[in-house]
């Protein structure tokens, strides 16, 4: 593993999610106090810490992004394409020219802070299967057994989203919370996740690590499910009162999926038991996302 040089830490990249962004803020207060009473958390690293406001726009406004999904918008034939033009792609463009692989300032791990209204509780979720960020996976999941791990290998997030600017990286996602509020347990929570994560990456610099050998319980994307919809796109069930709120939890075939409004059922009819994660999730109905399904895998690091 080559050495980590920058660490980009990044928050409100979708503007009324609030954690990341005051997470952001309370970083930029920390340094600018170097060496006065700087915080552990930023005090004698190997590497440089860079912090972003991912969408300062939305985040002024409250809202979630201001002309399309920021979250969305770093894949090449964006970026390149000068025709298309509105506020989150040029902020895109801009971030990917300070910070992708071929900048001046490249990221070498890019840290992506993010909540959601769905039962999550903690959660780190991994773009790629690469070793080191399997090995700082399980390393967290030992430190913090409610960690949860979310692969989303086979969904395409490695192509558009911000933290693809780095070949390593990773998203922390915390949940329920509403859109556009704080928590502070779930905030103190981040703040320790990401002490962990500094504190991993500063060991791998100095060559302190021993790799782990054992499990991890990896909750890997099949496919995103879509609300049912009547033939002009109008919404004919709810998420079911059984499923609501049971992130990460069996989902059997003929288990209640949905409740339409006249109160009947619809069962999941797939051929195998699956977890259902980002149940709910109130930015996704938008995008036609009720909830994504996984497959629960046990990973054996040793083979990896």
């Amino acid at each position: 593993m080559s050495k980590i040089d920058r660490v980009l830490i990044v928050g409100g990249t979708h503007g009324n999610e609030l954690t990341g962004a005051y997470f952001i803020k309370k970083l930029e207060r920390a340094a600018s106090q170097i060496p006065q009473g700087s915080p552990d958390l930023l005090a004698n690293r190997s590497f440089q810490i860079q912090t972003l406001l991912g969408n300062p726009k939305a985040f002024t406004k409250g809202v979630r992004y201001i002309d399309q999904d920021l979250n969305r918008s770093f894949d090449r034939q964006s970026l390149q394409n000068s025709t298309q033009c509105n506020y989150e792609i040029e902020r895109a463009r801009e971030i990917a020219q300070s910070f992708e692989q071929s900048s001046d300032a490249a990221a070498t791990f890019i840290i992506d802070l993010h909540s959601t209204t769905a039962n999550m509780g903690l959660t780190l979720i991994l773009d790629t299967d690469a070793p080191f960020t399997l090995q700082l996976a399980a390393h967290l999941s030992a430190m913090i057994p409610a960690f949860k791990v979310y692969s989303s290998v086979n969904s395409g997030r490695s192509n558009d989203a911000l933290r693809s600017l780095s070949f390593l990286s990773l998203c922390i996602e915390v949940g329920p919370l509403a859109q556009g509020t704080l928590d502070a347990d779930l905030f103190q929570k981040t703040e320790e996740v990401v002490g962990e994560i500094l504190n991993y990456l500063e060991q791998s610099n100095r060559g302190e690590l021993q790799p782990y050998q054992g499990e991890l319980d990896l909750y890997q994307y099949l496919e995103s499910v879509d609300y049912p919809k009547d033939s002009q796109g109008n919404l004919r069930a709810m998420i079911h009162p059984q499923l609501q709120s049971r992130d990460y939890e069996m989902l059997n075939p003929g288990d209640p999926m949905f409740l339409t409004f006249d109160y009947e059922p619809i069962a999941y009819n797939g051929d195998s038991v699956v977890y259902p994660v980002f149940i709910n999730e109130a930015a996704y109905y938008e995008k036609g996302v009720a909830m994504t399904l996984t497959n629960k895998q046990r990973l054996r690091l040793e083979t990896v």
